[in-house]
C-alpha cells in the first residue's frame, strides 16, 4: 500500500479500511443507540440506491434506443458512426450503476449452505462475509477511481469512431475543479465534437463500485446493529 498517499493527515488506507471497520465495532458494541441514530441515514441511502437503479434502467432503454438507430440507419443506407462504442459505454454503465440496487435487492448470488448451518452461528458467518465483500468492494472502488485518474492524466482518447461534443466534457471537469477555475473551463470550451475521452466512459465504473462499495459496509452495520441482513430475496438460497 506504498502508493495510498495521505489524505488530511493519514494514508488513504486508514480512511477507506480501518475507519469504517471501527465503525461497524461502533455498531456492534452500541446497539441500541445505533438503532435509534442510523434509520434516517439509511432512508437516505436506500433512496441513493434506488436512484442508482434508475440510471442504470435509463442506460439500459439507451440500449434499446442505439439499437434501433442502428437498424434504421442500416435499412436507410446511412451510417451511425461509433454506434458500437456508444452501446457498449451504455451496457457498462447499466452494469455498474446497477450494482448496489441489486444487492440490496437480492438479486446478486448469495450461496448461503453456511449461513444455515446454525441460529447461533448464521449472524457472525454472515457478519464476516459482509465483511470481506465490503473490503473487496472498497479495494475495487478504489482502483476504479485511480484508473479514472490515470486517464486523464494521460489525456487517454478513444481508438474508436464515437465522438464526444466539448461541452459535455468541460460539464464533467467542473466537478473535478473549484467553481474559481469553472469561468476558464466554458472560456476554452468550442462547439466541436472531439474523440472521447476514456474517463469520460469510466466514470459509470468509479460511481457504480463507489456505491457498491458504500451498500456494503451499509448492510454490514445494518446487520450488526439489528441482527438481521437487509439484503432479501436472495437468488439462492
Amino acid at each position: 500500500m506504498r502508493d495510498w498517499q495521505p489524505f488530511l493527515g493519514l494514508p488513504l488506507w486508514v480512511w477507506l479500511f480501518v475507519f469504517p471497520s471501527l465503525f461497524a465495532l461502533a455498531c456492534l458494541a452500541g446497539r441500541q443507540r445505533a438503532r435509534r441514530l442510523l434509520p434516517p441515514l439509511w432512508r437516505l441511502l436506500d433512496r441513493l440506491y434506488a436512484a442508482s437503479g434508475a440510471v442504470a434502467a435509463l442506460f439500459m432503454a439507451l440500449i434499446l434506443l442505439l439499437i434501433v438507430a442502428q437498424m434504421v440507419t442500416r435499412w436507410t443506407g446511412l451510417t451511425f458512426p461509433g454506434s458500437t462504442e456508444y452501446a457498449g459505454y451504455a451496457m457498462a454503465a447499466t452494469s455498474f450503476f446497477g450494482l448496489s440496487y441489486a444487492l440490496v435487492r437480492g438479486s446478486h448470488i448469495r450461496v448461503s449452505i453456511l449461513l444455515n448451518i446454525g441460529p447461533r452461528s448464521r449472524f457472525w458467518v454472515d457478519a464476516a462475509a459482509t465483511l470481506v465483500a465490503a473490503l473487496t468492494a472498497t479495494y475495487f472502488a478504489r482502483y476504479a477511481v485511480k484508473t479514472n485518474l490515470m486517464s486523464v492524466l494521460l489525456n487517454d482518447r478513444t481508438q474508436g469512431q464515437d465522438f464526444t461534443p466539448e461541452w459535455l466534457i468541460s460539464f464533467f471537469r467542473m466537478f473535478a475543479n473549484p467553481p474559481s477555475e469553472w469561468a476558464g473551463i466554458w472560456a476554452n470550451t468550442g462547439s466541436e465534437w472531439v474523440y472521447t475521452p476514456i474517463w469520460l466512459p469510466q466514470l459509470p465504473m468509479s460511481i457504480g463500485t463507489i456505491l457498491l462499495a458504500v451498500a456494503l459496509w451499509d448492510a454490514l452495520t445494518r446487520l450488526l446493529v439489528t441482527g438481521e441482513t437487509s439484503i432479501v430475496g436472495e437468488a439462492v438460497e
